[in-house]
């Protein structure tokens, strides 16, 4: 099946797709920082530039988008019908290079945490937010 935009379009379309300082990230920021949390944003020396990092805590925490990471049974990963190879290869790689940099992190003594953008959605954030303090605050990093 062919694309539904002339190349130009899509290529404009792809471009306006952020990867860093999304709608998800902020809303975890917001709230973090409101409960007194305090962290740096992608950390370049740190295995996969974590999205946030809590020293304090020793804690990293990556918002993953459902249809870029593949976010597995979830209703916004949809595989898209056109070039659903390439798409599938692309997300593939996106999920192996994930699994590589949690297990680096892992070596280097962090914890990590992962939060999906359809865990953000309003009926789910609450949970979220409550199960990530627990989270934190358990075994804090000295």
């Amino acid at each position: 099946m062919a694309d539904t935009h002339n190349k130009e379009t899509r290529s404009y379309n792809m471009s306006m797709i952020k990867g860093k300082d999304t709608n998800p990230e902020i809303v975890v920021r917001k709230f973090l920082h409101k409960n007194g949390f305090r962290y740096r944003l992608n950390d370049k020396n740190l295995p996969g530039k974590p999205d946030i990092v809590l020293p304090k805590y020793k804690t990293v925490i990556f918002v993953n988008g459902c249809f870029w990471h593949g976010h597995e049974n979830c209703k916004y990963f949809v595989v898209p019908k056109t070039k659903t190879e390439w798409w599938l290869e692309k997300i593939n790689k996106t999920r192996a290079r994930d699994k590589l940099k949690i297990n680096e992190l892992k070596d280097l003594g962090w914890r990590i945490k992962v939060i999906w953008e359809c865990e953000l959605k309003s009926d789910k954030r609450d949970n979220v937010f409550n199960d990530l303090i627990v989270f934190l605050k358990e075994n804090k990093h000295r």
